[in-house]
């Protein structure tokens, strides 16, 4: 198993929004982390559009062109599209591909005519099951593999996937706060089930020789993120979200290891840690991601993005437009500012100002702030005998900062939550081989149809 056995940046200050140790270069002249932020415009399907593929080409190649004509309108220099599948688009592996060319053909004519630098990440849905079959030999995942083929094949420029390795788990563990099983979910099995997947996915990718993107958590550490919610809503605690957050950060890191060269996926909110270890570019979404789902980390998750994105919007009429070229427009603003001050010379000035809006206003953004994310990388790097030592010890010193900062207030509830966690870290076995045998006894009465099977264990 390759790792990371150090930090690609020599402090948590040269991390910086448009610049990244390793940018990555594809589309039409289109570079992410070379100095420039770009936008990455997330367009989604209205509902009935997936019934055939011909409304669904159809449907995508209005929106692509919506996409394309704000950005000429408005004066964006480039743009990256995500075709974030459906459903559909990954059963059927031929209508994933051909959305795929119909984009590319759109984005050609636009650079041909106007200049418009442009590219298209992939990103396949993963709807394998884990506690219903052999996640490693079924059809779900034969249908995935084949998809990223007709995607690359098509006009992809970047294959992504949000895996789900280890879900059904964590499912059961988040809700309960249970941190145990959710570093099991998460740490260890999400780990295995993705060292599974990327080999396969960067075989594809550099078969077709196109860019292995990223994965992200989003099917688990952002289940618990979203369940947390505002200040209200106690189904998660605020702080168990923030741990679930780093522990995220060692799993989403295997794909790296295993050839993924980056931009990261967008809502993989556990990105600015894995910048820190890898030096790859990297995707992120914050306050314009609002028209998909409420965050706390609107500004600050932007200080060291090389893509913003706005996550997903649905297609539909507003009054300035379509949904899709309202967004582009949005984050095209967005990003037109962090440009200037790349410019200026102004850059660190302007990421620390975002820094400081929402560092204090939620453990998440407490913990993915630069340096706090630099130091939880620091420990995943300084524990890399497993994929369950480095995912403990970043959980670990992520409870640590959030305890030791009198500025991050916290509630009775939210400590005791916290306390309680770091406790039951800090007691679990040293040894991997002692902590997979103990879940699995745990979890094996509790989950039905979980198998240790699914992940070569």
């Amino acid at each position: 198993m390759p790792k990371f056995d150090k930090m690609a940046y020599a402090s948590a200050d040269e991390m910086i929004f448009g610049t990244a140790k390793n940018p990555v270069k594809y589309g039409r002249d289109f570079t992410v982390g070379g100095g420039y932020v770009f936008p990455e415009l997330v367009p989604h399907p209205r509902p009935g559009t997936e019934t055939t593929k011909k409304t669904l080409v159809k449907e995508y190649e209005k929106m692509v062109t919506d996409v394309l004509g704000r950005c000429v309108a408005i004066g964006i220099p480039g743009i990256q599209i995500e075709l974030e599948h459906v459903y559909q688009m990954t059963k059927n592996p031929d209508w994933g591909g051909e959305i795929a060319a119909a984009t590319k053909h759109l984005q050609e004519e636009y650079h041909r005519k106007y200049g418009l630098k442009s590219a298209i990440r992939a990103t396949i849905a993963d709807y394998r099951k884990p506690d219903e079959e052999d996640i490693r030999n079924c059809v779900a995942l034969e249908n995935q593999l084949k998809t990223f083929e007709t995607s690359a094949a098509g006009g992809a420029d970047n294959l992504s996937i949000e895996s789900v390795g280890g879900k059904e788990i964590s499912d059961y563990t988040i809700v309960r706060q249970d941190i145990r099983g959710t570093l099991f979910g998460i740490g260890v099995l999400g780990s295995r089930d993705m060292e599974f997947m990327w080999k396969k996915i960067v075989e594809i990718a550099d078969k077709y020789g196109v860019t292995p993107g990223g994965d992200t958590d989003c099917a688990q550490a952002n289940v618990a993120m979203f369940m947390a919610g505002g200040y209200q809503d106690r189904s998660v605690p605020h702080t168990f979200a923030a741990l679930t957050r780093a522990i995220s950060a060692a799993r989403s890191l295997v794909a790296y290891e295993q050839g993924a060269k980056g931009p990261s996926k967008d809502c993989g909110y556990e990105d600015v840690i894995i910048k820190a270890i890898t030096g790859v570019p990297i995707a992120m979404e914050g306050k314009a991601s609002a028209c998909a789902h409420s965050d706390l980390v609107g500004n600050l998750i932007a200080a060291c993005c090389d893509l913003w994105s706005n996550e997903a919007v649905e297609y539909h009429d507003m009054f300035g437009g379509t949904t899709v070229a309202v967004f582009t427009e949005i984050l095209g603003y967005d990003v037109a500012l962090m440009n200037t001050a790349i410019e200026m010379g102004q850059a660190k000035i302007l990421r620390d100002m975002m820094v400081e809006s929402d560092k204090y206003r939620d453990t998440h953004g407490f913990i993915l702030c630069p340096q706090n994310a630099y130091e939880i990388g620091k420990a995943i790097v300084e524990n890399n005998t497993s994929y369950y030592a480095r995912a403990r010890a970043a959980a670990i010193k992520a409870g640590e900062l959030m305890l030791k900062d009198s500025k991050l207030q916290m509630s009775a509830f939210e400590k005791e939550s916290l306390e309680s966690a770091m406790r039951t870290l800090e007691s679990l076995p040293e040894k991997e081989e002692d902590f997979i045998s103990e879940c699995a006894d745990i979890y094996k009465k509790l989950i039905p149809g979980f198998s240790l099977a699914n992940y070569g264990l």
